[in-house]
C-alpha cells in the first residue's frame, strides 16, 4: 500500500511538472489586415485547432505549445520586423503568409535567426526555387503544380483559346502567369496579352483600365492572376463590363474565402486550383482528414479552407518532426523533415529533400452555381473537383531546379 501511494505521488509530481513546463512558442506571421486578411484568419483558426489537439495529447517533448501572432498586412518589410519580434520572444518555429513576397522575405530573415519558416500560402515558384534556402519549407503547392493541373483540364475542355492575363505585379503573379502560359501553350504575348496590376495598393482604376483592355480584345479566356480581395474586386469590375458572361474566367489559385467575399453568384463557373478542400478527405478516403473537417466545423461552425488546412498541417508536421528528432533544434528538425513521407489530411505527401517543396496532389476546381451551393447545410459547398494531378510529376527535376538556381547566381544546394 505504501509503495502504491509512493508511485501515485511520483506520477502526480511528474504530471504537475509537465503541466508547469515552460510552453513552446510558435510564431504565426500572417495577414490580419490588408487584401489577404480572410486567408490570414483561416490560418489562425487552423493553427489554434492543431495546437489545442497537440496540447490535449501531452504537448511536444513534454511541453505545451502556445501561439504568438503578428500582422504582416501582406507587406514584406513589416513581415521581417515581425520575425525579429517573434525571435526575441523565443519562438521555436515560424510560419504563415498569404503573399509570396512576404513569405520569401520573412523566411530569409528567419534564417538569420536560425529558425525554420514554413510557408502556408506562398505559391510563387521562387519560394523554394531561386529564393529557397535550408530554413524554408513550403507546405502548399507552387505555381508549376497549379499550372500543370489547370493546363491539363483546360486543354481537355477549352483547347486552342485566346487568353488575356491580368496579373498581380509581384513574384507570385509573375511566376504564376509564366507557368500557366507554358502549361496552356499561350507563351506568345502578342496573341495572348497581359496587363499587370500593382501589388499591394491597387486602385479601382487599375482594375477598370486592365479589364477594359480585356473587353476590347478578342480573348475567350480571362486569366485573373490575382488573389484574395484583389480577385474579388476584379471580378466585380469584370461583371460590370459583361466579361463574366462572355469569357471563361480562370484564377490559378482559389480559396473558400474568395468565393465567400465575392458571393457564389458572381464566382459561379470560375475555374482554378486548390491543394485541398473540405471535400478532399472523402475523395482520398482520409479518416484523419475527415476528423479535421468535423472538428473544425464543430468549433467554428464553418468548413475549413485550404488556408486553415495548411496552417493546421504545418503545426502537426513540425510537432511530429520535433517528436521524432527529440529536439527543437533547427538542424535536427531539417534532417527529420527532409524526404519524410506522411499521410495527414489527404493522400500521401512528402517534403522533397533538395528544395523543401511539399509533394502532393493538386486539384482543378470549378465554382458551383449558387443554387447548388445553397443546398449545403452551411451554404459553403463551393467547389466541384473537376481534375486532379499527382504533383510529383508536375515539378521541375533536380537538374531543372539547379539550372534555375545557376541562372540566378544561387548555390546549387540549399544553404
Amino acid at each position: 500500500m505504501r509503495q502504491l501511494s509512493a508511485t501515485l505521488a511520483l506520477w502526480a509530481a511528474l504530471t504537475a511538472c509537465a503541466q508547469a513546463a515552460e510552453p513552446i512558442t510558435l510564431g504565426l506571421n500572417y495577414p490580419r489586415t490588408g487584401p489577404y486578411k480572410e486567408e490570414g484568419l483561416a490560418q489562425m483558426r487552423g493553427a489554434l485547432l492543431a495546437i489545442d489537439e497537440i496540447n490535449a495529447a501531452g504537448g511536444v517533448l513534454g511541453r505545451p505549445l502556445r501561439l504568438s501572432s503578428k500582422d504582416t498586412a501582406s507587406r514584406p518589410a513589416k513581415a521581417e520586423k515581425n520575425v525579429d519580434k517573434l525571435a526575441a520572444e523565443g519562438a521555436a518555429m515560424l510560419f504563415g503568409g498569404s503573399s509570396s513576397a512576404v513569405a520569401i522575405a520573412a523566411g530569409k530573415r528567419a534564417r538569420q535567426h536560425g529558425l525554420l519558416y514554413f510557408g502556408t500560402l506562398t505559391y510563387s515558384n521562387d519560394t523554394t526555387g531561386k529564393d529557397g534556402h535550408r530554413y524554408m519549407f513550403r507546405e502548399c503547392n507552387n505555381a508549376w503544380m497549379s499550372a500543370k493541373v489547370l493546363g491539363q483540364y483546360l486543354s481537355k475542355t477549352l483547347p486552342n483559346k485566346r487568353y488575356f492575363y491580368v496579373t498581380a505585379d509581384y513574384t507570385w503573379g509573375h511566376t504564376s502567369e509564366a507557368s500557366l502560359r507554358q502549361a496552356t501553350a499561350t507563351d506568345n504575348a502578342a496573341q495572348h496579352a497581359s496587363v499587370r496590376i500593382p501589388f499591394p495598393g491597387a486602385r479601382l482604376a487599375d482594375y477598370q483600365d486592365a479589364l477594359t483592355q480585356a473587353a476590347a480584345s478578342n480573348a475567350e479566356i480571362l486569366a485573373l492572376v490575382l488573389f484574395g480581395e484583389d480577385l474579388v474586386r476584379a471580378m466585380r469590375v469584370a461583371k460590370d463590363l459583361g466579361l463574366t458572361e462572355r469569357m471563361q474566367i480562370v484564377a490559378p489559385n482559389l480559396t473558400q474565402s474568395m468565393v465567400e467575399q465575392a458571393g457564389p453568384n458572381l464566382m459561379a463557373g470560375v475555374i482554378g486550383t486548390e491543394p485541398w478542400t473540405w471535400r478532399v478527405p472523402a475523395l482520398e478516403k482520409s479518416a484523419r482528414g475527415q476528423a479535421f473537417v468535423e472538428a473544425f466545423k464543430a468549433r467554428y461552425e464553418m468548413y475549413p479552407s485550404s488556408s486553415a488546412a495548411s496552417a493546421y498541417s504545418i503545426v502537426q508536421q513540425w510537432a511530429d518532426a520535433a517528436t521524432r528528432a527529440r529536439s527543437l533544434d533547427s538542424e535536427a528538425l531539417i534532417k527529420a523533415l527532409e524526404g519524410h513521407r506522411y499521410t495527414l489530411l489527404k493522400d500521401e505527401q512528402q517534403w522533397r529533400a533538395f528544395d523543401h517543396q511539399n509533394l502532393q496532389t493538386v486539384y482543378a476546381v470549378k465554382v458551383k452555381p449558387r443554387d447548388e451551393v445553397l443546398k449545403d447545410p452551411l451554404k459553403q459547398d463551393y467547389f466541384e473537383i473537376v481534375d486532379r494531378l499527382d504533383a510529383s510529376s508536375a515539378l521541375p527535376s533536380l537538374a531543372e531546379w539547379q539550372a534555375e538556381r545557376r541562372a540566378g547566381g544561387q548555390p546549387l544546394t540549399l544553404q
